[in-house]
């Protein structure tokens, strides 16, 4: 007696020990799932820091916990970038939106400013260039005579009395700081927009100090944020999150304009992400269990099997779970996936049993326990063949540095066991206790049956030779379209484009000072950062570098010089600047600026000159009809609106200059500690921060970047390092794992079968669909990235799956008069690949671009395993194999 035969004869033992006690059984059962659900709740957990996902005792992994280690400040932050209509205001609310989040500790650990230091604010001038400060002191001194009139009187009259003086002047007046109509046109702007109910801002700072530091003028502030993670949530930051848009909320002023925060930066990232991943998932999640249902009933014709299936299902997921908890403990997000993969692949086990059981039942009449036996004996041989080869396919990813998808690989090959084991016993004892479904006449057509099956089963047994030679000759193109697979492993490009984290993170990633796509590098002591920031700024790829020594500015002296030289400049002004005056009356002030434009209008011939005074006219008029029309107090609420909106910046502006005026000499140990720490560790570690001269978004650029930098210092680190060695350790992964999965399915194979043939007409489906898949994925325009990658594993064991159940169908069905396809091994992988399909389709529509692109290269890769193993497989059998006689009935 062979092994087949003795495995035969114990499954038909196994058979009748389940029908002895179904009800005992099915007990036992319910009692063990609810413990596994109980121990399972209490002891696995959900870990979505990616951090330590890929190749965690890498070289490139290890430079990162070093950087991290020795700056941990700068690590696992969210950037808060504010934006506004002015950088008076998004300077202003920043700080606003700082010290609401500093008091709540509940959340966040630490909030960092940078332009808000003081050392800063007093020698920001010194990090001009001394051109660019030689620049500022001649504007200065151009706008000395306007700054001298309106700390005079600051208010609407003393504003439009110099405008009128300005365009009264019969030689060109120095009592504007910059050129009269752009300052006009300027006022005309913010006139129109407070007048319509709008809030605007004025900014004397891009008027005034144009060439000031660019982070000053800038209309956009950053804040780093440490929130406090609880990784045992699937959105651990949601709460600091939600604080945050609180906050935001309370900084608004409904007088001026509104001010817009973008949270970003790698926290921001991930959240958003998680968020889309989750949101996506469960609506897919919800459209696949409702597809499945109605592919099940259309398979089953019974709701009663189809019930039977979901709850056969639902029991060996809670059994995956326990094994998780046990073997794992912690799931990630890419193991997380093994849920997935078992719906898709243990739904199968069940369809081709309850499948065979029905067909069963047809046979032996109302004999339920009669039908149950013939179907654990036609299946199980095969089915636990299956789940041995698809297993081996998963965990051919253990080995792997890939430690999501190795953990991944564990619990999905093991949950095909316990999947199996679980349809083999506690489905069988359903069908035992459930009514058996309505009875089919075998002289009427059986389930599934159709002519259009018959069409295909006689053609692709009657045209085996050219369906043979039209599969080489597309294997052949395919091949060559493989070669031109690109790959995407930006996990930027992964993300929901429409998050406002991507956005903002896309932006701030067009400048190069702003872009946080940089290298850090580490040096030891003072000399070999010196030596070692030299050579990096001489590279070609490197746009600029900065340390600690770029925070001492050069050329002090003449700098401090040019700085006296502006303060004697301005004179009394430069100690001070007042406030604004509240409760003037600009009325008078307002009719003499209209009649000097009258004036001046005949005067004038350039267009664009005329067109602006008339602009202004009417702007001061329309504020004339205001002021009539209003009464007092709303009279006075309207003027003040009006001189917050033209002047309200003025005063921070000119202290915040003032302020400047007192800048000192600058030395390394006048560094302040909360900005040195930033750039020498505790441990006297050096830090470089290199920026690249090109656009990192280009993968040759990304690589010529880092290739040039660690040429100069090996351990460099960084999110342009993570990016890119993540990238050639997931393909590195994947590569070993998938020529170990197919070498050892081959082997396992050729093993039980004892025959090459059969061996290479199961592996046929899963190569060609293989090539076809990757090719297919050049015409759609779809990259190979870290999510859709994680089909691979799921595809290949489907494939197995399907070349093993029909080949061993067509050992038995090679003539062109039988229906193959209407046996219920074809039905069974019919509908098994639609389930799967209905497990995936949903995900190719949601926003979240990785999980969509998943979604797609699943659907895609189906189609293919499906048409090489109905169509393709039957051709290549009709060809080599001979049919086979039917193993003798078991011994009781």
């Amino acid at each position: 007696m062979n092994w087949e035969q003795g495995l035969r004869n114990a499954v038909f033992r196994w058979g009748n020990w389940l029908m002895y006690s179904p009800g005992l059984l099915l007990t036992v059962a319910v009692l063990l799932a609810y413990c596994a659900i109980e121990y399972t709740s209490t002891h696995l957990s959900v870990n979505t820091d990616t951090a330590e996902l890929i190749a965690p005792e890498s070289r490139f992994q290890q430079n990162r916990r070093n950087f991290e280690k020795a700056f941990g400040q700068e690590i696992h932050t969210m950037l808060l970038v504010v934006e506004s209509s002015s950088p008076e205001l998004t300077k202003a609310a920043a700080a606003r939106l700082a010290r609401q989040l500093r008091s709540d500790t509940e959340h966040f650990t630490k909030v960092y400013r940078p332009d808000e230091n003081a050392f800063f604010q007093r020698n920001g001038l010194l990090y001009l260039d001394t051109d660019k400060l030689q620049d500022f002191s001649v504007t200065l001194a151009q706008a000395q005579p306007f700054i001298g009139r309106i700390s005079a009187d600051p208010s609407l009259t003393g504003f439009f009395s110099i405008f009128e003086d300005a365009l009264n002047a019969e030689t060109k007046t120095e009592e504007v700081p910059i050129d009269l109509i752009s300052l006009i046109d300027k006022v005309s702007n913010s006139l129109h927009k407070t007048l319509n109910g709008e809030t605007d801002l004025l900014s004397w700072q891009k008027l005034i100090a144009e060439n000031n530091i660019s982070e000053e003028q800038s209309d956009k502030a950053f804040i780093f944020v440490t929130p406090k993670f609880d990784f045992s949530q699937i959105l651990p930051v949601e709460p600091a999150i939600n604080t945050i848009r609180r906050a935001v909320d309370k900084i608004q002023d409904p007088n001026l304009p509104k001010v817009k925060v973008w949270i970003t930066g790698e926290v921001g990232l991930e959240h958003d992400e998680m968020a889309g991943m989750s949101e996506g998932t469960f609506t897919a999640s919800i459209f696949s269990v409702v597809l499945v249902c109605g592919i099940l009933l259309v398979a089953y014709r019974s709701w009663l099997l189809m019930l039977a299936t979901l709850a056969t299902l639902a029991l060996g997921m809670v059994f995956c779970g326990l094994f998780a908890s046990v073997a794992v403990k912690q799931l990630n997000l890419i193991s997380v996936a093994f849920a997935v993969s078992n719906i898709g692949l243990g739904v199968e086990y069940a369809i081709h049993f309850c499948l065979r059981y029905r067909d069963n039942l047809d046979l032996h009449g109302k004999d339920k326990t009669q039908a149950i036996r013939s179907a654990l004996l036609a299946t199980s041989p095969s089915l636990m063949l299956c789940a041995g080869t698809t297993s081996i396919g998963l965990y051919a990813f253990i080995p792997t540095d890939y430690q999501g998808i190795s953990e991944l690989g564990l619990l999905a090959g093991t949950s095909l066991f316990i999947c199996l084991f679980v349809t083999l016993t506690v489905l069988p004892v359903l069908l035992k206790v459930i009514p058996a479904p309505p009875f089919h006449d075998l002289h009427g057509e059986q389930p599934g049956a159709s002519k259009l099956s018959a069409s295909l089963a006689t053609f692709t047994l009657h045209y085996a030779k050219p369906i043979a030679f039209a599969t080489l000759v597309l294997a052949a193109a395919a091949i060559y379209f493989v070669f031109q697979v690109q790959t995407d492993f930006n996990p930027l490009n992964l993300r929901d484009p429409n998050t406002e984290s991507v956005i903002a993170f896309k932006d701030l990633m067009k400048e190069r000072d702003t872009s946080p796509m940089t290298l850090t590098v580490l040096a030891k002591n003072e000399a070999e950062a010196r030596d070692m920031q030299k050579k990096l700024t001489a590279l070609k790829t490197v746009d600029k570098t900065v340390s600690l020594f770029d925070f001492v500015p050069e050329d002090q002296d003449d700098k401090l010089a040019i700085i006296d030289d502006m303060m004697l400049t301005l004179g009394p002004q430069s100690q001070s600047f007042p406030q604004l005056k509240v409760g003037s009356d600009p009325l008078q002030a307002i009719k003499r600026m209209i009649a000097a434009i009258d004036a001046n209008l005949p005067k004038k011939t350039k267009p664009a000159e005329i067109e602006s005074l008339k602009t202004f006219k009417s702007e001061l008029q329309d504020v004339l009809v205001e002021l009539d029309a209003r009464l007092q107090p709303d009279r006075g609420v309207f003027i003040e609106k009006i001189q917050t909106s033209l002047l309200g910046t003025l005063p921070t502006v000119m202290n915040q200059l003032l302020t400047g005026f007192h800048a000192e000499s600058v030395t390394m140990a006048s560094i302040p500690p909360e900005i040195g720490e930033r750039w020498l560790s505790k441990d006297g570690l050096y830090r470089i921060q290199i920026f690249p001269k090109e656009d990192l978004n280009d993968l040759d650029a990304l690589q010529t970047f880092i290739t040039d930098v660690q040429a100069v210092a090996p351990d460099a680190t960084d999110l342009p390092v993570m990016y890119w060695e993540s990238m050639k350790a997931v393909i590195a992964s994947f590569q070993e794992a998938i020529i170990i999965a197919l070498t050892a399915i081959a082997l396992l194979l050729l093993f039980i079968r004892r025959s090459i043939v059969d061996t290479l007409l199961v592996m046929a489906p899963l190569v060609l669909a293989g090539l076809f898949t990757m090719a297919t994925t050049v015409f759609t325009g779809t990259p190979i990235n870290f999510a859709n990658i994680i089909a691979l594993p799921l595809l290949m064991g489907l494939g197995v799956d399907n070349g093993i159940h029909m080949v061993e169908k067509l050992h038995h069905s090679l003539s062109e008069e039988q229906n193959i396809y209407q046996s219920s091994t074809a039905r069974g992988m019919f509908y098994g690949a639609l389930t799967t399909i209905s497990s995936f389709i949903g995900l190719a529509f949601s926003p979240h671009q990785g999980i969509a692109s998943m979604g797609l290269v699943i659907t895609i890769g189906i189609f293919w395993i499906m048409t090489c193993t109905f169509v393709v497989l039957p051709a290549l059998s009709k060809l080599v194999l001979k049919p086979v006689e039917p193993l003798p009935a078991p011994s009781v």
